[in-house]
């Protein structure tokens, strides 16, 4: 799949990285994953993916403060995040907003196909 949009997938919780890394797969998308926040800056900065899923709760760098580099970042600031994370709280929303995520997914109200619907809707408008 040479067209193929690449998504870098940040989240700690092995069986939601590897049920979402398949789920993507089967969706077109190429994909790449990280385990943590340290991680996920140093693919990102190799990668440069079309997209990044990122998690808030992850070892080493937290999701704030990945967003918080990425948009400190003249080469990674353009790249569209949406947050997948199990912090519904209104303030962590709008946190994560205020710090450049373009969308924010509570994982357990939204199914792996409601998930792929946002990823290409931000993708659309990009």
């Amino acid at each position: 799949m040479a067209n193929a949009k690449k998504i870098l997938l940040a989240e700690d919780d092995v069986f939601i990285l590897e049920i979402m890394a398949e789920k993507l797969k089967k969706s077109g998308f190429e994909v790449s994953i990280a385990k943590d926040g340290e991680d996920c800056i140093q693919v990102l900065t190799s990668l440069r993916p079309d997209i990044l899923l990122l998690d808030i709760l992850m070892p080493q760098i937290d999701g704030f403060e990945v967003l918080r580099r990425m948009k400190a970042s003249e080469s990674l600031s353009h790249i569209p995040v949406v947050v997948l994370s199990n912090l519904g709280q209104k303030e962590e929303i709008q946190k994560a907003l205020d710090l450049g995520a373009k969308d924010y997914v509570v994982k357990a109200n939204f199914t792996t196909n409601e998930i792929v619907e946002k990823i290409n809707a931000v993708l659309k408008n990009v």
